[in-house]
């Protein structure tokens, strides 16, 4: 089996050379099948994350989610405690650029984790049952061990981004279920 390093480099380098045009038709496909999920359709506040180049795309994600009503948040990192906050993206939020090169919003409207019905989780690879390798920083592992035990997490991936297995330790926290193209 690879290494979570080999697995992280592999994915990262598939990512990274994937057509502009190849990820938008891609993310859409996921787009819709997570739209139609039960889960989705009943949360009120989502939280989402906001891609990083050559992840699934989640930008039309927020605009829709925003369309029907629901609160989208989205997270802000605190360097300093290594966690994340759930903020809430408003329509005409400004953005700043957070410590990993992640962007989020310059107004921060935190609401507490607990209140989300939600999580839309990124990650590099994902197998069949939930498990995640994210970027190797804890941060989503520590957020999602945290929340209440009935908070649905979903994790979006293109269809290479789900492997077989994913190696694990006790830390990492894995996602109810994989939205994949």
């Amino acid at each position: 089996m690879l290494t979570k390093r080999a697995i992280r480099s592999k994915i990262l380098l598939k990512l990274n050379i994937q057509k502009e045009e190849n990820r938008d038709r891609k993310s859409q496909v996921i787009k819709n099948k997570l739209f139609r999920t039960k889960v989705f359709k009943k949360a009120k506040n989502v939280m989402f994350y906001i891609a990083l180049k050559g992840e699934v795309n989640t930008e039309e994600m927020i605009k829709e989610a925003k369309k029907q009503g629901k609160t989208v948040t989205v997270p802000v990192c605190c360097r300093d405690s290594f966690t994340l906050r759930p903020c809430i993206l408003d329509d005409h939020a400004r953005l700043k650029l957070g410590p990993y090169g992640v962007h989020e919003p310059v107004e921060e409207k935190c609401v507490r984790p607990s209140d989300l019905d939600l999580i839309i989780v990124p990650g590099l690879a994902f197998d069949k049952k939930g498990n995640r390798l994210g970027r190797g920083k804890g941060y989503y592992d520590r957020f999602l061990a945290k929340l209440p035990a009935d908070t649905t997490s979903v994790g979006l991936a293109f269809d290479f981004q789900i492997l077989p297995s994913v190696p694990t330790t006790e830390h990492d926290v894995s996602v109810t279920k994989v939205v994949s193209n």
